[in-house]
């Protein structure tokens, strides 16, 4: 079903977002090869809830393959708050996205899927085989749900049109051009954004919750080679887990100290205990991954911790917050 190599036109929906911008930038610096021709649209390109709109978007780039990040995310407080609109808006988009890329004729789509989707009782180290065993936890079970159809939808575009359309599942993705919104972004952008604020104004790092959860941070760049990697070579409808070891899991403590470290803080760092903490862990197993790509070399936390809030400092003004 593959195209011949040197004919691949590849549309990234999501391309403005943390992991789009972070595929933008490595090919840019020379992971494209030859042949390959790169569209990374935004929102601002076509509303993807909107059917017509995201046909019209695949009529006019015509794929041959896809990466499909688009999605409506938040952190934990805003999924607790509007689970329906999460479920909504991610199934239309999901549903429009990869209808529209079977009908043009797209011959790959690799979509993100998240490691939240997992269920909330299980045993650790979670793998791909377990995505489906019982209910997602309960904080932003719209969001889970409606990343867990696309795996079904996948694999029933594949038993009855033979398509190859699969799914990736990193961990906690962080690096540049993320969301660094305290009240609504993810735990590491949020401190990075805390340490800044408390920085400039000389007073104490507040962290939410008592800093105990644990959790696999994976760089964006690191990501990124992963998807191209994914999409050039992994040929399986089944998901597969793009995540650091389970050695290199961090408490949110250490990540607060990775990033007081990174940013020269010497205030006094405390925890706020009646904020909720979320899931304790979600270990994934990489081992999947690393059957195939043994050698895979990803960034250490600290440096990766260390660029991503030099890039938060040097792009203050116009980062997402």
């Amino acid at each position: 079903m593959g195209e011949p190599q040197g004919s691949m036109r590849i549309l990234v929906t999501g391309g403005s977002g943390l992991v789009g911008k972070a595929i933008q930038k490595v090919v840019a610096d020379g992971a494209g090869l030859p042949g390959e021709d790169w569209v990374f649209v935004s929102s601002k390109d076509a509303d993807l809830t909107d059917a017509a709109q995201t046909r019209a978007l695949f009529e006019k780039v015509r794929p041959t393959h896809v990466i499909h990040l688009a999605a409506m995310v938040g952190g934990l407080f805003r999924n607790i708050k509007y689970n329906l609109d999460f479920w909504r808006k991610n199934v239309h988009i999901n549903d429009n996205v990869l209808h529209s890329a079977f009908e043009v004729g797209a011959c790959k789509v690799v979509s993100c899927l998240s490691t939240c989707i997992f269920p909330d009782k299980t045993t650790y180290p979670i793998d791909e085989t377990m995505i489906h065993n019982g209910p997602p936890h309960s904080s932003n079970f719209g969001y889970s749900y409606a990343k867990r159809m696309i795996d079904v939808q996948n694999r029933a575009y594949f038993q009855q049109y033979g398509c190859t359309f699969t799914a990736v599942i990193p961990t906690n993705v962080f690096g540049p051009h993320d969301n660094f919104n305290i009240e609504d972004g993810h735990v590491l952008p949020g401190l990075i954004h805390k340490v800044h604020l408390a920085k400039s104004s000389s007073s104490a790092l507040t962290v939410w919750g008592t800093g105990k959860p644990r959790r696999q941070f994976i760089y964006s760049l690191d990501l990124a080679q992963l998807f191209i990697w994914v999409l050039r070579e992994y040929n399986e409808v089944e998901p597969i887990i793009l995540s650091v070891g389970e050695e290199d899991e961090v408490s949110i403590k250490e990540a607060a100290e990775a990033v007081v470290e990174a940013m020269d803080f010497h205030g006094e760092v405390t925890f706020d205990t009646s904020k909720s903490d979320g899931q304790f862990k979600k270990t994934a197993s990489n081992s999947k991954l690393r059957t195939y790509l043994p050698d895979f070399r990803f960034t250490p936390f600290k440096q990766a911790v260390k660029e991503t809030c030099a890039w938060f400092t040097d792009n203050y003004e116009q980062a997402r917050k």
